[in-house]
């Protein structure tokens, strides 16, 4: 394991809050957050709980800027000023308690991931975090008409028995993976409890942020954790997007039509648990696909 002081280095610190941090919930934005789903539920809590920035991630050591590439934006006053990729923390009060919790938001790393792990969980450990909670979201053969479909992981026993309580199944999935992974085993070996969290968004929508997926997340996150939410603004937003996917489909006969075959085998496949083979999909979301970039726009449809 990497030494923590070593670390220490690569962060900017703004203040140190005075007061301990029960929970670290982190985000990476990119592949692992189809839809901005989980950054969007990160983001959500953030301004809820009035969070505030205090500390960051230096990203000089970690990025392959020509793989990872800033960008550049012009200021009100007319003046350019690159932004580089951010992994910022921040904190927030848990109403009625004397505890904190603690939120990192970050772009996965090309360099180094060891280091970038073992900051991030060093970071945590000295805040006094006790549980860390990933959250992430995947494109996955879902229909958009049928409940949000969330799987998840834990290592503490509490946490595992409430995702067992919400039907929420751990992934089998072996291979290749990303950062949230490394943070965790580097939380875990400083001996944090840790738990991920994954909404599954219907690959044919491209939509973002898809609010339905962020609303899922954010509820069951909030019951989990037992945290004070008013989910008002974010329900309103999921029922919204709902709308707008719906009036979209139904304007469209080639997607319906695809969304009903994706309909019927996930219906036949839920009574075993288990979600449909998306390979057969994947063929008809191909041809979907190469059929409307054929089309031009004005033409009549098929």
């Amino acid at each position: 394991m990497l030494n923590w002081l070593s670390t220490m280095n690569y962060l900017n610190t703004f203040e140190k809050p005075d007061i301990k941090l029960k929970y670290l919930i982190m985000a990476f934005a990119g592949w692992a957050d189809a839809g901005e789903a989980a950054t969007n539920t990160v983001k959500y809590i953030q301004r809820s709980l009035s969070a505030r920035k205090f500390a960051e991630i230096d990203p000089e050591e970690f990025y392959d800027f020509t793989q990872t590439r800033p960008y550049s934006v012009r200021t009100r006053d007319g003046l350019r000023r690159v932004n580089w990729p951010a992994n910022e923390f921040a904190w927030a009060v848990l109403p009625g308690t004397n505890d904190g919790i603690m939120f990192y938001l970050g772009v996965e790393p090309n360099l180094r991931w060891r280091t970038f792990s073992t900051s991030i969980a060093g970071l945590a450990k000295d805040q006094g975090v006790e549980t860390v909670v990933h959250l992430g979201a995947l494109l996955d053969a879902v229909p958009h008409s049928r409940s949000v479909r969330l799987t998840g992981t834990a290592t503490g026993p509490e946490t595992r028995e409430l995702l067992e309580e919400f039907s929420i199944k751990g992934s089998n999935y072996q291979g290749p993976t990303g950062i949230s992974s490394a943070v965790l085993e580097a939380c875990s070996n400083n001996d944090m409890e840790y738990a991920s969290l994954w909404g599954h968004t219907s690959h044919y929508l491209q939509a973002a942020p898809n609010y339905r997926v962020s609303y899922t997340l954010t509820e069951t996150l909030a019951k989990l954790l037992k945290l004070p939410l008013d989910l008002g603004e974010l329900r309103s937003a999921a029922e919204i997007f709902d709308g707008e996917v719906a009036k979209a489909i139904a304007e469209d006969e080639q997607i319906s039509s695809y969304v009903s075959k994706l309909e019927t085998q996930y219906d036949e496949a839920a009574p075993a648990g288990e979600i449909p083979e998306p390979s057969e999909m994947v063929k008809d979301l191909e041809q979907f696909l190469r059929t409307r970039q054929r089309r031009r726009p004005g033409d009549p449809q098929p």
